[in-house]
């Protein structure tokens, strides 16, 4: 009289959660016959294949984007800095140091292929990598990332564009992109010392104060106030969804894995004892896989459930997803 197979229901989980589990598998499933695939031993199959790493190489180096001078931003801000912008330099660092590593490695992998140089153990593992459409570890020493080759390139162009134009202008976003920073934590206590230093509060007597918007995000950017912290935009609710008119979390639809989410004012305020009734304090990631990448908890509210109820369903905020 049992069922073959458990439905999510049994475990106090939405239908979403077995095609999560599906994907998954599926993906490991993959990745185990993609490793075990025989490389072609014949003249012809290596050299198509060489040839084939080598234009995308080519075409990797093309659309790298330019490093940010460092030099500039650091001579316009000069020796006294807020915290952003110290944070704005931390980043610009970390971001040249991983395109000057990607440019000199390309360049030596269609050496190797050539065969001017010789092919090192890093270089033949950035030859798989990029024959199989991942990105290579070497480069994921910056930021993890579960997103393919392709996928990540065009982030990362996105990432440092975010820097670039706030290196120029020295004008802080009007809306942050939080998982464009290697390190966010460090962003976030760069928010807390402005706001600290404004109030002239001690650090450890803050907390943070969070206030989800209605509108969409261009509406958004447009009626932000000066009211210290930061508006936070690119975030995603796994798990659940967000109902937009009362603002609080609900059942994702069938087939809504990710769930945008709107703008996040994140508001440094004085430690006040928080209202937890109907509050779930929402766990954010850096990405998919939740390990060691916690960022912040996130209070939202709970909606029509409990906060138990999300807490049985694993619902969290993700800052990048895997696609």
């Amino acid at each position: 009289m049992w069922p073959n197979f458990d439905k999510p229901d049994a475990f106090g989980q939405h239908s979403n959660a077995d095609i999560a589990s599906l994907i998954g598998e599926t993906r490991m499933l993959f990745t185990t016959l993609l490793s075990m695939q025989v490389q072609s031993s014949g003249s012809d199959g290596t050299e198509n294949a060489e040839n084939k790493v080598s234009d995308l190489a080519k075409e990797l180096l093309i659309n790298t984007p330019d490093e940010i001078n460092y030099e500039q931003t650091a001579k316009i801000i000069g020796l006294i800095r807020t915290p952003l912008e110290v944070v704005l330099l931390q980043e610009i660092e970390r971001y040249n140091n991983l395109l000057d590593d990607m440019r000199t490695q390309l360049r030596n992998l269609r050496r190797g292929i050539q065969g001017l140089v010789v092919m090192s153990s890093d270089l033949e593992d950035i030859y798989t990598a990029v024959s199989e459409g991942r990105v290579p570890f070497q480069w994921l020493k910056a930021y993890n990332s579960l997103k393919p080759l392709a996928a990540w390139a065009r982030d990362l162009s996105l990432r440092v564009a975010h820097f670039n134009a706030w290196a120029k202008t020295l004008r802080s976003p009007s809306l942050f992109w939080l998982a464009a920073y290697t390190f966010p934590t460090g962003f976030l206590t760069a928010v807390l010392q402005t706001s600290a230093r404004a109030t002239k509060t001690p650090i450890d007597e803050l907390s943070w104060e969070f206030f989800v918007f209605v509108e969409e995000d261009a509406n958004a950017a447009r009626i932000i106030r000066e009211g210290g912290g930061a508006y936070v935009h690119n975030l995603y609710l796994e798990g659940a969804g967000w109902l937009r008119k009362n603002q609080c979390l609900q059942d994702a639809l069938p087939m809504e894995l990710i769930c945008p989410l709107p703008v996040i004012h994140f508001k440094p305020v004085e430690n006040l004892k928080k209202r937890s009734r109907g509050i779930y304090h929402c766990p954010a990631y850096y990405y998919p896989i939740r390990s060691g990448s916690f960022i912040i908890a996130i209070d939202l509210k709970s909606g029509n459930e409990k906060p138990e109820y999300w807490i049985k369903r694993g619902s969290a905020i993700l800052l990048s997803l895997a696609n």
